[in-house]
Formats: C-alpha cells, sequence, structure tokens
C-alpha cells in the first residue's frame, strides 16, 4: 500500500474508492443473507477504517489530510451552526424506531465509520492528489464524484427507488461542495467527519413514513439551499489555505515524488 502511494496518490485515491464502492455493493446482500441487515457493512467500514487511519497515522499523514484541528477559529466558520441544521435535518419530520435493536446498532456502527471512510477518501486522498496540479478542478472532480457516487444505492440491495436516488445525489453533490471548502478553507477535516457522520446516523431514525414526494422534494431544497448560502459564505470569509503540504512539499512521513 505504502509503494502504491508513494508512486502515485491519485492512483491510490481511485483504488480506495474502487474497494470501498464494491465491498458496499456486496455488503447488504450479505447481510440479508446472514440475517441481520447492515452487519457485512458494519465489518467492512470498520476494517477500512482501521486500515485506512492506521496507514495515514504510520507515515504521518494526519495534517495533510485534516485529520487534526483547525488553524481557522469557529467564528469564522459561524461557529459552524450551519452544519448543525443540515446534521439535523433527517429528524424534520420526527423520530421514528425503523429497525430491530440490532440493525439499528450495526446501521449506527457503519455510518459512523462511513462518515470517516468517504470524507477521507473523497475529501482527504482524492482531492489533495488532484489539487496539487489544480484546486478548482480538485473540488469539482471530488465533489461530483462523492455527490454520483451514491448512485450504487440502486444497485447495492438497500432498495432505494430511482427518485429517492436522484434527489440524494443532488444533495451530495451540495454537500460534497460544501465540505471540500470546510477541509481547503479551514485545513481539518474532523468538521466534515462529524456532520457526515451526523446526517447518516440521524437518517436511521428519520420518520418518512407519510413524507409525500412534494414534502421530500421541499425538504431536500430547503437543505440544498442552506448548503449552497453557507457554502459562499464561507468563500467570503475565509482565505484561501496555503498549499504547501498539497503541492508536494510534505516535510514528515512519506516523501513526494
Amino acid at each position: 500500500m505504502k509503494k502504491l502511494y508513494e508512486k502515485n496518490e491519485l492512483t491510490f485515491a481511485i483504488v480506495w474508492i474502487v474497494v470501498y464502492c464494491v465491498l458496499q455493493s456486496l455488503a447488504n446482500p450479505w447481510g440479508k443473507v446472514i440475517g441481520i441487515e447492515y452487519t457485512a457493512s458494519a465489518v467492512f467500514c470498520i476494517l477500512q477504517s482501521i486500515v485506512l487511519f492506521a496507514f495515514i497515522r504510520k507515515n504521518n499523514l494526519m495534517k495533510k489530510y485534516g485529520l487534526c484541528k483547525s488553524s481557522v477559529p469557529a467564528w469564522r466558520f459561524l461557529f459552524y451552526l450551519p452544519l448543525i441544521i443540515l446534521a439535523s435535518g433527517n429528524l424534520w419530520n420526527g423520530v421514528a424506531v425503523n429497525y430491530t435493536p440490532m440493525n439499528t446498532v450495526c446501521r449506527i456502527v457503519c455510518m459512523l465509520c462511513v462518515g470517516f471512510l468517504e470524507e477521507v477518501i473523497f475529501r482527504g486522498l482524492l482531492f489533495t492528489a488532484i489539487a496539487k496540479d489544480n484546486v478548482k478542478s480538485a473540488i469539482i472532480i471530488s465533489s461530483l464524484t462523492f455527490g454520483i457516487g451514491h448512485i450504487i444505492n440502486l444497485f447495492n440491495g438497500s432498495g432505494m427507488d430511482l427518485i429517492s436516488n436522484l434527489c440524494q445525489i443532488v444533495f451530495a453533490i451540495a454537500v460534497g461542495f460544501l465540505l471540500v471548502t470546510i477541509f481547503y478553507r479551514g485545513g481539518s477535516l474532523i468538521p466534515c467527519v462529524l456532520v457526515h457522520s451526523a446526517i447518516n446516523t440521524l437518517s436511521t431514525f428519520a420518520n418518512d413514513a407519510n413524507l409525500t414526494t412534494e414534502m421530500h422534494l421541499i425538504h431536500l431544497g430547503i437543505l440544498i439551499v442552506i448548503t449552497i448560502v453557507y457554502t459562499l459564505i464561507l468563500t467570503r470569509m475565509l482565505p484561501n489555505r496555503q498549499l504547501t503540504m498539497l503541492q508536494g512539499e510534505n516535510t514528515d512521513g512519506i516523501k513526494e515524488r
């Protein structure tokens, strides 16, 4: 794994994305075979999270990939209040118990790990690898790839219908632009991991039973507007991040080539 990283960071990021998508595609069918949904997903996500975090920490790449405190004060991010609003979006229609206790536990564990994995893979590895050459391209590609990647939910046995999946993709793209802005401008991926994990985890308790398609679209529209407005505010309030680490002048751990 280290040799692949040293040879080409972009290839390293793509390999992680492919492995993640393949394992998650297999996870739901396997979970149904086991008899407890999200068991396989939880196991795969835990193992991937451990391996990826261990690699980053062992090679002193924590700062490069934002697994550190932001140097920008919280007030510059409006104290992250818009993120709290976004994270609570799944509960706006009320709270419901949608799964058995065991399924709930497995889903929560899975969603927490997914938040970490997807942020490190898409906002950390992929964005950083491309940003060394072109930051704008990195922002666009990492955000679109993250959003469009959710199309996997149509084929992994999750039971999601086309309309819901398209809505999820649109929202994910908007969130992708917001979170990559937070990482790029603030230098920390931790707020991104926390809000991503919160959005995913709270979806476990979403009360969507009486939510019509029209209500769902209105709900989604409000969240997207909040996301876009917050992104625009941050681009004006925050300075451009110094790209020393992104441009290959890494003085710790693995030497850039």
